[in-house]
């Protein structure tokens, strides 16, 4: 599967016999999935639908889907109120006597008000289901053309990513290399600060010494460091080569990146691993605030 940004873009227009529609769709970055839809009157019959299908193509992402629908042409026809006819040549017949009986025009009967009325004729139920069928068409090709840009931005950020991992396993290799990490060089020092307390305090007990410096040398070795490093960057590649909403999972090794350059940083005794593990913070926060646009 591809890697996806949250962030994208999608329009889709048609018609359908007489009605023309159009959905517009827009992500950007969210914890989860979350679908804002708006729908025109009378089709909100549709929403468990759309909400089905945007839920089967994402699982991340502040979403919202509009969906315009609009008659190309308008159709009327006339409805004839019996009763209220009825009503007006009874009322004729009774007032023969006493007006001119001449006949109704049809200008007459449409000048009397609730006689005659002119409203938009309705569609039949096979052109509605057209219509419906052709808007979720509309609807499921907007979310492929969402899917694809997407998936563009995803491979962008991959490459970035990627390049922000390498950085990162050249830190490490850089600190693992350095040489006040080797065991010649942590014995010097701590030699170096024995003899310095032994010179001013001779009462010091010696064999108390050496274990404390023994522990304090222990502590400051950054091998379990280095390693978690080193498998943190293969996890790192392995998410990104797999693909798919990786997103949380790669969220959750920034933080154990962070984590162990910080560690390093405490634990140095050399300006050259500190610069090495500042710089190593560095990265770490470009690489989780890249994450952050992942699905």
């Amino acid at each position: 599967m591809a890697l996806q940004s949250m962030t994208g873009f999608a329009r889709r227009e048609g018609t359908s016999g007489r009605w023309r529609w159009a959905w517009e769709l827009r992500s950007v970055n969210g914890k989860g999935l979350d679908l804002r839809l708006r729908l025109p009157p009378g089709l909100e019959r549709m929403e468990t639908d759309v909400r089905r299908i945007a839920g089967e193509q994402f699982s991340r992402g502040n979403m919202q889907a509009n969906l315009s629908v609009s008659a190309a042409e308008n159709r009327f026809e006339t409805v004839l109120n019996q009763d209220a006819l009825a009503n007006v040549l009874a009322m004729r017949d009774q007032l023969a006597g006493v007006i001119d009986p001449a006949p109704l025009t049809l200008d007459t009967l449409l000048s009397i008000r609730g006689l005659v009325e002119f409203r938009e004729s309705e569609d039949s139920e096979e052109e509605i289901a057209a219509r419906d069928a052709d808007v979720t068409k509309g609807l499921l090709a907007a979310l492929a053309d969402l899917k694809l840009m997407r998936e563009q931005e995803g491979a962008a950020l991959s490459r970035v990513l990627l390049d922000h991992v390498s950085t990162i396993e050249d830190l490490t290799h850089t600190i693992e290399r350095d040489p006040s990490r080797t065991p010649q060089e942590i014995s010097a020092r701590i030699k170096a600060q024995v003899a310095l307390l032994m010179d001013g305090a001779g009462a010091l007990d010696r064999d108390r010494l050496h274990a404390e410096a023994a522990l304090l040398a222990t502590k400051a070795d950054l091998r379990e460091e280095i390693d978690r490093l080193k498998a943190h960057v293969a996890a790192a590649r392995d998410l990104l080569g797999r693909g798919g909403p990786v997103g949380r999972k790669l969220d959750f090794l920034a933080q154990e990146f962070n984590r162990e350059s910080n560690t390093i940083c405490s634990k140095s005794n050399a300006s050259a691993v500190t610069a090495a593990g500042i710089e190593l913070k560095v990265v770490i926060d470009q690489f989780r605030e890249q994450v952050q646009n992942l699905e």
